[in-house]
């Protein structure tokens, strides 16, 4: 079983959802996505993650992202999960959940960890661009949720480096200086050193507010 790599064209499927049929290559157009899996409904840790990203809606929304999520449910579990969340935590998960009976986007996308389990899907995170490639992956175990801050934080991270042709340095967030590329000769070094806009910690690494 291959997992799709950082880089790689993101598997296309089509799939039942809460949403009705959803072809993801059309789902993905044009926007950014984030495709999370969780191993089940009803379940404590799973309550607890897709409420987060229902209550985050608005925050995707605005970065153009798009989310999906997937559990080897029928989408009549799904669906009577999300009215009881609503109806319990008063939180509405509206976004398409894909009822994965078969497995085959888990398998698609490497979400099935025999050493976990064979019948459930791990906590795999897979942020897709608007072309349709996979830039970054997260895996967690089933007992273990995952950040909300850090899926904002690298989802922001991953758009400023592309707006602006940047790297970011290690617990970068939205507002701090980011690197830029070092110079490739020995002319774009002289125009570095000249540069009083950059924070110069060596010639290799500096540093620019946006």
């Amino acid at each position: 079983m291959m997992i799709p790599r950082i880089g790689e064209a993101a598997p296309d499927f089509t799939a039942e959802t809460t949403h009705g049929p959803l072809t993801f290559s059309k789902y993905n157009k044009g926007s950014w996505v984030i495709l999370f899996s969780h191993p089940a409904d009803f379940t404590p840790v799973c309550t607890t993650e897709l409420s987060a990203f229902a209550e985050e809606k608005e925050y995707f929304a605005k970065k153009n992202t798009k989310l999906i999520g997937l559990s080897i449910d029928s989408v009549h579990s799904h669906i009577a999960w999300v009215h009881n969340v609503k109806e319990k935590m008063g939180v509405y998960m509206d976004f398409p959940i894909i009822a994965d009976l078969d497995m085959n986007v888990a398998k698609l996308y490497g979400m099935i960890h025999p050493g976990q389990s064979s019948t459930a899907a791990v906590r795999a995170v897979f942020f897709i661009d608007p072309k349709g490639l996979v830039r970054l992956v997260m895996y967690y175990p089933l007992n273990v949720g995952r950040n909300m801050d850090e899926m904002k934080r690298v989802l922001t991270a991953l758009q400023t480096a592309d707006a602006n042709k940047v790297s970011l340095p290690i617990n970068w967030r939205e507002g701090d200086k980011v690197i830029v590329s070092p110079p490739k000769t020995l002319e774009e070094l002289e125009a570095r050193e000249a540069d009083n806009s950059v924070e110069k910690i060596d010639f290799y690494l500096a540093k620019k507010a946006l």
